[in-house]
């Protein structure tokens, strides 16, 4: 295999002048840097990228951390990132972890051991505090509002929440429950409080059975619908807090003949293109554009905060 020494040799030039040819700077006379790219060219040569990252202490490549790479909230906010990862020259590494804490943890070790040069938390099982101790090691960057001393870019989702239920209540509904991903996720938590603080203010008696957990996918729909028609007294409204989830419930709704909104007005979450598609009334959320600004965020030195806001857009479902 051959080394620079060789292609300086085989081209006439020194060592530097082929460094420079190869990092493509641009001090180089056009004759030098066509013999050193000939002597590539005839030799085959391959920089040692291993080398190049041994030398600068950098890989050009951010973990991002998610949970599913094949939800459209994640894969929403994935487009965005990777479009500044490839504005900056930056390559992505995924690790999707299930939820799971051990999967985050190699995630982080992954940052401390210099295998990646930032972080970016879509979302995350692991204590805050494990990840503020990973951040001598380099930028962390998550989506959700935590304190100043780690980047972040989120919405508020208790305010989200609470214009949602505003809304249905202003329609006549009384009688609302919703959905989650997971309980003890704490976009979830925020949601939970905003529902509870909710019914409180208007005297409305809070019912578990009325928050659906772990409604992830499409097909999930139709369990949601089964559920509410074994209910005795099922909400006449729901939040789904994706809208493909919701798109499986109004798919199974028709199917069996359960009219949307008149039996069951239905809140979609992120306003995706399947929302306006199928006049689903959803809360937009601008995931691509909070992408790119945690890409943005993981490339600079101090931490910050950006809050996002969400807007109802009302379609055919409520």
């Amino acid at each position: 295999m051959a080394t620079i020494k060789d292609l300086a040799r085989m081209a006439g030039v020194s060592v530097t002048t082929v460094s420079r040819v190869l990092n493509s700077h641009p001090y180089v006379t056009e004759e030098k840097r066509k013999s050193v790219l000939e002597a590539i060219r005839q030799t085959g040569y391959e920089k040692n990228v291993n080398a190049v990252h041994l030398k600068t202490g950098k890989t050009q490549l951010i973990g991002v951390v998610l949970p599913f790479s094949d939800h459209p909230y994640f894969a929403r906010l994935l487009k965005g990132i990777a479009k500044q990862a490839f504005v900056h020259h930056f390559k992505l590494v995924l690790i999707q972890t299930d939820y799971q804490t051990e999967r985050e943890k190699d995630a982080l070790q992954m940052l401390r051991q210099k295998q990646i040069d930032g972080l970016i938390i879509c979302s995350r099982s692991c204590e805050l505090s494990l990840i503020k101790s990973y951040k001598q090691y380099g930028p962390i960057v998550v989506c959700e509002n935590v304190p100043e001393e780690l980047s972040s870019s989120y919405v508020d989702h208790y305010q989200a929440f609470q214009d949602a239920l505003s809304y249905l209540y202003e329609e006549g509904h009384t009688r609302i429950g919703y959905t989650v991903t997971r309980l003890d996720g704490t976009s979830s938590k925020n949601r939970n409080a905003a529902y509870r603080d909710f019914l409180a203010a208007r005297k409305l008696q809070y019912r578990t059975d009325n928050v659906f957990d772990k409604m992830l996918y499409f097909e999930d729909g139709e369990t949601i619908v089964k559920k509410l028609l074994r209910m005795e007294d099922p909400p006449s409204a729901m939040i789904i807090t994706s809208d493909h989830v919701a798109a499986g419930v109004i798919t199974y709704a028709n199917k069996i003949g359960l009219r949307i909104p008149e039996e069951l007005a239905i809140i979609g979450f992120d306003d995706l293109p399947m929302a306006r598609m199928m006049g689903i009334t959803s809360m937009h959320l601008p995931l691509e554009e909070m992408g790119e600004h945690l890409f943005q965020q993981v490339m600079e030195k101090e931490a910050n905060q950006k809050l996002f806001h969400t807007k109802l857009i009302k379609r055919e479902t409520v």
